[in-house]
């Protein structure tokens, strides 16, 4: 069973207890606070597993707490996820940008929320890396030493921004679907969050420089890695 510390940051009693209710039911421990300033000093304090985090909150939004999170090296690396009622594109491509892990619009599923989560800590736990290293158009990667660079020099990846980078250099001159590429690297079985893919492929071509034309958008269905 999981034992992984999820801290929830909503203002709204009802949906917090309802969080917390479903995380503790599938053996998380849970942690809550209705505060955007109270859930920095918690992170930062006492770094959880993971944060589900409400955008709509007093004070301090949770777009602004997510930009302080990534800030602090204490609690950079800690995934978030946002849970909101606002689910606009413009929304959800603003919460990817800066370093959400995944987007979930309220009216949800507890179900599918739990599931989330624990498909983001699958995907950020450490796993018995591959023994091949692939090189191809001037980029390396070397899933054991988690090592990624372009043209020679090192890009610093985040785990979901190297799976991605691994599966697509893995499969040269081949198209990968975005159904494709959230079942393999973010273990989605869902539909309809085909723009967590986008985002990632746009955050990772801008950390790869001259060398992000290696991956081309073949439009309307995916990406692929020049042969």
């Amino acid at each position: 069973m999981p034992n992984e510390a999820i801290l929830i940051v909503e203002d709204d009693e009802d949906i917090r207890n309802l969080v917390a209710y479903n995380v503790e039911s599938a053996g998380f421990s849970a942690s809550v606070c209705a505060d955007g300033r109270e859930a920095l000093d918690l992170a930062a304090k006492t770094p959880p597993d993971l944060i589900v985090l409400d955008l709509m909150l007093p004070g301090l939004d949770g777009f602004e707490i997510c930009k302080e999170l990534k800030k602090n090296p204490k609690t950079a690396g800690i995934p978030v996820i946002m849970l909101t009622a606002k689910g606009g594109e413009v929304d959800r491509v603003v919460g990817l940008e800066l370093g959400a892990e995944d987007y979930v619009v309220k009216p949800f599923s507890p179900r599918e929320l739990v599931l989330r989560i624990k498909a983001v800590l699958k995907r950020m736990a450490p796993e018995k890396p591959e023994r091949e290293s692939y090189q191809r158009a001037g980029v390396f990667i070397d899933p054991q030493a988690h090592r990624a660079t372009a043209g020679g020099a090192e890009i610093t990846l985040t785990a979901t921004e190297f799976k991605l980078l691994t599966d697509l250099i893995k499969n040269p001159g081949r198209v990968r679907t975005r159904d494709q590429l959230l079942n393999t690297v973010w273990g989605y079985e869902f539909e309809g969050y085909a723009r967590t893919v986008d985002t990632h492929v746009r955050r990772l071509r801008q950390k790869m420089g001259e060398y992000a034309e290696c991956i081309e958008t073949i439009r309307g269905v995916g990406y692929r890695f020049k042969e």
